[in-house]
């Protein structure tokens, strides 16, 4: 197995990969004690069956940059193919300011071919590549050098076996002509959006069990500061306070250090020190705001009139569609979309786009009684009512 460890190396070996349609990408990267993660190993394979058309690169080594590769993951004739990709994509997208595209995720795709909901790679593995995987190094400490021969063995399975995955997932989309489904559903890993997290935004979050407007108020400095000091840290902002201890000192609203240390949740560490401070000033500035400024929590769906038979109704049509089409239920139409659908609502995803075709337009006939649903044998079929009137 080959490592790169010098840019030069890198160069090279992505100027090879612009000769082939596609290019299977993957990492390794630790997170339990950072906000954010860090890249321990990328592992890459374009297509071919020599040794040299898959390798290791080690981002820890001394003095390699990985302009190289950023400049392949800009190249727009090259289809990277990850699976599972929105970590993947997190980083290279915080690490490097870049999305790689145009992208393609195999567990997206997987969904929409049939194999059911957020399905492992290993299960792809299994059942396209008829192989299997030794998982064993799979939670071991990928930032430790060196690495040990079964640890990039783990590593390169991981794009090696993706070639045929991708592969066959992409002949079946273009031979039921679903490409443009996984293209829609893809637009959202493509979204620089999807990896900024604004501190202002960070206690929608938060769970809570009052929304009395000043406690939200409390939570949301309280929620922004915590989000910040990680972030500037880069510390997990479990490590500033946890949930229950932000819910705490919402409620208690503490305006001394003395009365901090009271607090039955709080960490020893945020008893003190620049936390203590934040804390404060965030609880301060929660007592403070103008009435008009508080926050409001989303209550659009509050009190919705969900009409139980029509959402049981909805269910039976989803599951016969997706098993019809092959497709996952979950991906379709979550249960939160069909009790809205029930309710009246229509700006819901299930509505939109594929999910239309699929499920959407029959579901809407359904709800306005064009239609009606009979079991015949095992399946269940939809009756056109206009037709049985005359």
């Amino acid at each position: 197995m080959r490592t790169i460890t010098n840019t030069e190396e890198l160069r090279e070996f992505c100027q090879r990969a612009r000769e082939h349609p596609y290019i299977t990408v993957d990492t390794e990267f630790l997170r339990e004690r950072t906000y954010y993660s860090k890249l321990c190993l990328i592992q890459l394979a374009f297509p071919g069956a020599d040794q040299d058309s898959a390798v290791l690169v080690d981002p820890l080594a001394d003095g390699l940059l990985l302009d190289p590769l950023v400049g392949l993951f800009r190249d727009t004739s090259v289809t990277k193919v990850f699976h599972a990709a929105r970590q993947d994509l997190e980083i290279f997208f915080i690490d490097h300011d870049v999305i790689p595209e145009p992208l393609f995720d195999t567990q997206v795709a997987a969904m929409v071919c049939g194999f059911g909901e957020q399905v492992s790679y290993e299960t792809l593995v299994r059942k396209i590549a008829q192989a299997s995987l030794d998982k064993t190094s799979r939670f071991t400490d990928w930032s430790q050098r060196p690495l040990s021969q079964a640890q990039q063995t783990y590593a390169l399975a991981d794009v090696t076996h993706l070639r045929d995955i991708y592969e066959h997932l992409s002949a079946s989309l273009e031979k039921s002509g679903r490409r443009r489904w996984v293209q829609e559903e893809l637009s959202i890993l493509t979204n620089p959006d999807t990896y900024i997290t604004r501190p202002e935004n960070a206690w929608q979050r938060v769970k809570t069990r009052s929304n009395a407007p000043r406690f939200l108020g409390i939570v949301k400095f309280l929620a922004e500061f915590r989000e910040r000091h990680a972030q500037d840290n880069n510390v997990p902002r479990s490590r500033v306070f946890k949930d229950d201890a932000l819910v705490e000192l919402a409620s208690t609203k503490p305006q001394s250090m003395a009365e901090l240390g009271k607090l039955r949740l709080l960490m020893r560490d945020a008893r003190k020190g620049v936390i203590a401070d934040g804390i404060l000033e965030a609880v301060k500035s929660g007592l403070a705001i103008a009435k008009e400024n508080l926050p409001k929590p989303d209550t659009s769906r509050d009190g919705l009139q969900v009409n139980p038979a029509l959402a049981d109704l909805l269910r039976v049509l989803l599951k016969s569609k997706t098993e019809s089409f092959g497709v996952a239920s979950r991906l379709v139409a979550p249960a939160a979309d069909l009790d809205a659908i029930a309710a009246g609502l229509r700006d819901v995803p299930a509505l939109r786009g594929w999910r239309h075709e699929v499920f959407g337009a029959d579901a809407l006939r359904l709800c306005n009684g064009e239609v009606a649903l009979s079991a015949k044998g095992q399946r269940v079929i939809l009756l056109e009512l206009q037709a049985m009137d005359e």
